[in-house]
C-alpha cells in the first residue's frame, strides 16, 4: 500500500472519530448562548413571516389561578383560539409542515383525524442555575463509550450547540434523554390501551422519580452513571393494586445497564427484571409501546445509527393545558382510534429532525426511528417508527405544556399510534386525578429507591 493511500485512510477514520472523542465547542461559539440563541441553543429570532415568534425568555411566572403544588395546571391563554384546522381534506395544503406520522393518521382516519393549530407561543423556560450549567456544559461536555454515554456534563443540557456546531444526531438524543424535567416528583396518572372499537381499561398509579442528574448537591464526577430512579406503585384497579416497579436507570446503558424491580402484591415477591430494555414489550399496554418508546424514547442508543437530518418547521402539540384541565373527562378524550383532536393544541415550532437506523446485524422491531425534537426543550415531540419491511409502523406523540411551577417542558400526555392494530396506548392522564405533579416534596434519602423498600411500600 502506497505512503499516500495509508495517510489518506488515517486522516479519515480519523475524520470519523473526531465527531465522538471531541463534541465540546470553544468559549467563543458557547458565547452564543448569551446573545443570539436562547440558553439551550435554539435560534432566538423568529421565523421569516412570523407564524413562529421570537423567544422572549418563555413562562415563568404561574397564572394567579394557580395556588398550590400539585394543582392541576390552569391554561395560561384562555382566550386563545384556533386558527385553522388541518383535515383529510386540506391537508395536501400544509404537507411540509406535517409529519409523515400525522399524514398516517390523517390516511387511517379520515373521518375523526385532525390537527386544530393555535398561535405559537415559544413558551419553555427553565431556571437559571439549569441555564447556568448548559452553559458549563457546552464547553466540556463529551460523548463517552462510542457515544452510549456522556462526560463532563451535569446539571443541564449537555450539547445546547448541537444543532449550530457538531450537528451530530447523537447529541441531540443524549440532549432529549437527559433533559430538565426538575429533580424529585410525584404524580399520580392513569395509563390505558384503547382498543378499535374505543374499549379501555385505566391502570392509576403513583409515580416518583428523582433526576440524580439534576442533584443541585451533585456534579459531573459524582453521578457515578446513574442518570435517574424511577418509582410506580399500582392504586387502580383492585386486581393490580400494590404492585410495584422500581428502576435504576443509568447514563451509560453499554457500561452498566439499567437495573429493574416488580413487586406483585399477591405473592409479596421482589422480582428482578433483567429484560426491562430495548423493544421488550410492555405488557400492561398490550405491546403497544416498547420498553424504549417510554418518555417518548430513552435508554441506550447503540443499536441505530443517529443522523441530523436537519431542522424544520412543523406542527406539534405544544401548550396543551385542554388535555389535564379536570373538566376533561376520559371517557371524553380517549376515542377510538385517537386522542379526542378537540382537546389537543397544535403550534407551528421548529424541530430538530434525527434519523436512527438500525445498525447491521443488530436486532430491534424497529427498523428506522425519526425522531422531531423541539428546538427549545430539546423534547421529542413526535417520533415516526418503521417496522423491518420499512413500512411505517407507529408513531409517538407527546402533548407537550410548560410546567410554570419549575419551570420546565413535558409532557400532559404521550400516546403511541399502532397504524397497523389501529389501536393506541395512552400514557400519563391526569386530569380525573385529585392531585397532578408536584415538585415540591423533599428529595428522599438513597435508601428509599432500594429494592428492599418496595415489599414494604407495595400495598394493596
Amino acid at each position: 500500500m502506497s505512503t499516500l493511500r495509508k495517510t489518506l485512510i488515517a486522516l479519515t477514520s480519523l475524520a470519523l472519530v473526531v465527531p465522538i472523542a471531541n463534541a465540546k465547542v470553544s468559549s467563543s461559539e458557547a458565547a452564543r448562548l448569551k446573545t443570539d440563541l436562547t440558553p439551550f441553543g435554539a435560534v432566538r429570532a423568529g421565523n421569516s413571516d412570523g407564524s413562529i415568534p421570537e423567544w422572549t425568555g418563555g413562562l415563568t411566572t404561574p397564572p394567579p389561578e394557580y395556588q398550590e403544588p400539585g394543582q392541576h395546571h390552569p391554561n395560561p391563554f384562555p382566550e386563545d383560539e384556533v386558527l385553522y384546522t388541518v383535515t383529510s381534506q386540506n391537508m395536501e395544503k400544509y404537507a411540509d409542515i406535517l409529519t409523515e406520522g400525522q399524514k398516517a393518521l390523517f390516511a387511517a382516519y379520515p373521518e375523526t383525524y385532525r390537527v386544530p393549530v393555535y398561535q405559537s407561543r415559544r413558551t419553555h423556560a427553565a431556571p437559571d442555575w439549569v441555564y447556568k450549567n448548559t452553559f458549563d456544559n457546552a464547553t466540556t461536555a463529551e460523548l463517552a463509550n462510542k457515544g452510549n454515554g456522556v462526560k463532563k456534563a451535569y446539571g443541564g443540557i449537555p450539547f445546547p450547540l448541537a444543532a449550530q456546531t457538531s450537528k451530530d444526531g447523537l447529541e441531540m438524543y443524549w440532549n432529549h434523554v437527559t433533559r430538565w424535567r426538575g429533580v424529585y416528583l410525584v404524580r399520580r396518572a392513569s395509563e390505558t390501551a384503547v382498543q378499535r372499537n374505543g374499549d379501555y381499561n385505566l391502570v392509576t398509579s403513583q409515580q416518583e422519580a428523582y433526576f440524580n442528574f439534576y442533584n443541585p448537591k451533585g456534579s459531573a464526577k459524582s453521578l457515578d452513571n446513574m442518570l435517574f430512579y424511577y418509582l410506580s406503585f399500582v392504586k387502580a384497579p383492585p386486581r393490580l393494586a400494590g404492585g410495584a416497579v422500581l428502576v435504576h436507570e443509568t447514563l451509560d446503558q453499554v457500561k452498566k445497564p439499567r437495573k429493574a424491580w416488580g413487586y406483585n402484591a399477591g405473592q409479596r415477591r421482589v422480582r428482578r427484571a433483567p429484560t426491562l430494555a430495548y423493544d421488550t414489550p410492555i405488557a400492561a399496554m398490550d405491546g403497544l409501546r416498547t420498553a424504549d418508546d417510554t418518555d417518548m424514547i430513552n435508554g441506550s442508543p447503540d443499536r441505530f445509527e443517529w443522523k441530523y437530518v436537519g431542522t424544520e418547521e412543523k406542527l406539534i402539540p405544544y401548550n396543551n393545558y385542554m388535555i389535564s384541565d379536570p373538566a376533561t373527562k376520559y371517557k371524553d378524550l380517549l376515542w377510538a382510534g385517537h386522542i379526542n383532536p378537540k382537546f389537543a393544541r397544535y403550534e407551528k415550532h421548529r424541530v430538530h429532525v434525527v434519523e436512527g437506523t438500525l445498525k447491521k446485524g443488530k436486532r430491534h422491531i424497529y427498523s428506522k426511528r425519526v425522531m422531531y425534537i423541539e428546538e427549545d426543550s430539546w423534547s421529542a415531540a413526535t417520533i415516526d417508527q418503521y417496522d423491518g419491511r420499512g413500512e411505517l409502523w407507529r408513531v409517538s406523540m407527546a402533548y407537550l405544556k410548560n410546567f410554570y411551577e419549575l419551570p420546565s417542558t413535558w409532557t400532559s400526555l404521550d400516546v403511541f399510534h399502532d397504524l397497523q392494530a389501529r389501536r393506541y396506548a395512552v400514557q400519563s392522564m391526569d386530569s380525573e386525578e385529585s392531585a397532578t405533579t408536584d415538585f415540591s416534596q423533599p428529595i428522599p434519602k438513597s435508601r428509599y429507591f432500594k429494592p428492599s423498600s418496595l415489599r414494604r411500600r407495595g400495598t394493596r
